[in-house]
């Protein structure tokens, strides 16, 4: 195992203290590093949180500022952060209006969130993101997995709080975000979790695992390793299946690399992920590419498509400033 660290039990940490001084303009660091908080708080707007296990970088913390979340819990390596960090966090960011839990729908997750939000002071809702159409079931979760489209989620969901919607108009919103949300990736490679040493899994030269998940969690099968455009056409049509998007609109196309593709490769996926939702009639109306859900240095990506309308998309383009993402006048 080759890796920049200095020891397995002090990546979390020290990588932690990292990216707060780098974005010390638009975060801070709780007590004891139990999650990552937006540095200037608006008052009265409802406070959005969400979390995980570290290794999906810059998920979530480099969502956190304005236009996306309040504050994020970032676990140890694949682990779900624990109900009191998630706790400790609702509370450093309610200002008053309540706090919205955005889950990824793992088992871990889900339970530690739902133990938290029984601990909170104020008022709490949630919404459990399950865009993956890979699996019903896997390793990790009951239902389908949340994975890239989580990212869709705080998005659209943090421009709306920043307009000051009530919490129960934010719930709504992410709820009908998730629904018209779906992803599914594949994995050209497994990853090492640095604890570990080894790799997760194990796949031939000229193998890759069709629907993976973000760790390393089996997809739908594994098979011999096919072109770009044979991959495009897979991942796009089974998305389209199971979204049944209305043709006339629009969408939003996520190509997200899972921590070890080059960008060429993840472009080259967007040229043909678009030509094929083309093929079914669909325009691409908005674009994000890039390595935004991680699987720690795993080959491969994902696609994520949203149907959208002209709501979503003014609060797609809505000014965002998060470590990972930043565009718009702020």
């Amino acid at each position: 195992m080759k890796k920049l660290i200095n020891a397995p039990e002090t990546v979390l940490s020290e990588s932690l203290d990292g990216f707060a001084a780098a974005h010390a303009d638009i975060v801070t660091l709780g007590a004891e590093r139990k999650f990552v908080r937006r540095k200037t708080l608006k008052p009265g707007k409802v406070g959005l949180v969400s979390g995980g296990g570290a290794g999906h970088e810059p998920l979530h913390a480099g969502f956190v500022g304005l236009g996306m979340l309040d504050a994020a819990c970032p676990g140890q390596i694949f682990t779900s952060p624990t109900p009191d960090q998630i706790a400790a966090a609702m509370n450093a960011v309610d200002t008053g209006a309540g706090c919205l839990l955005i889950v990824k729908n793992y088992e871990g997750d889900v339970m530690n969130f739902e133990m938290a939000a029984e601990m909170a002071e104020g008022k709490v809702l949630s919404v459990v993101v399950d865009d993956d159409v890979a699996v019903e079931r896997s390793t990790y979760s009951t239902g389908r997995r949340g994975v890239a489209g989580t990212l869709v989620v705080e998005k659209l969901v943090g421009a709306a709080a920043e307009e000051s919607r009530t919490i129960d108009e934010l719930q709504a919103l992410a709820k009908a975000v998730n629904s018209r949300t779906r992803s599914m990736g594949v994995a050209l490679s497994s990853c090492t979790v640095p604890a570990a040493g080894t790799p997760t899994f194990t796949l031939a030269d000229d193998e890759m695992e069709l629907g993976v998940g973000i760790h390393g969690e089996p997809g739908r099968r594994r098979v011999k390793l096919e072109t770009a455009d044979a991959i495009a056409a897979e991942l796009v049509g089974s998305i389209i299946r199971d979204l049944e998007p209305r043709r006339s609109h629009g969408c939003l196309l996520v190509v997200n690399g899972f921590g070890g593709t080059p960008s060429i490769e993840l472009y080259l996926m967007v040229n043909a992920a678009t030509r094929m939702l083309r093929e079914h009639g669909i325009e691409v109306a908005r674009f994000l590419t890039g390595n935004y859900v991680t699987s720690l240095e795993m080959a491969g990506c994902s696609i994520t498509v949203t149907e959208l309308d002209d709501e979503f998309i003014r609060l797609w383009d809505a000014p965002v400033h998060t470590g990972a993402l930043h565009w718009g006048r702020v």
